[in-house]
């Protein structure tokens, strides 16, 4: 299993707090804070399926720029 670069986690990181949504990410029957550097840091694998829950006053633009940077990083991921 590879890691994903720093580069990418703390892309992923900066654009979640950038919203006041909540924004958490399943994988592996565990559930991650995506605004924690540290959570990502742990649990983001080039080989995992991810499942993010987005909940909040502005849930419809993080959930299309959160899928986006997602796929753009060839990560596969379902929103709930």
């Amino acid at each position: 299993m590879d890691g994903l670069g720093t580069r990418t986690i703390v892309e992923i990181n900066q654009t979640a707090n950038t919203f006041q949504s909540s924004i958490v990410m399943k994988v592996d029957n565990r559930v991650i804070d995506v605004k924690s550097i540290l959570g990502l840091s742990l649990s983001l694998l080039h080989d995992s399926q991810y499942e993010l829950e987005i909940h909040g006053p502005d849930e419809l633009e993080a959930k299309a720029v959160m899928a986006r940077l997602f796929e753009k990083h060839g990560l596969p991921v379902t929103l709930r």
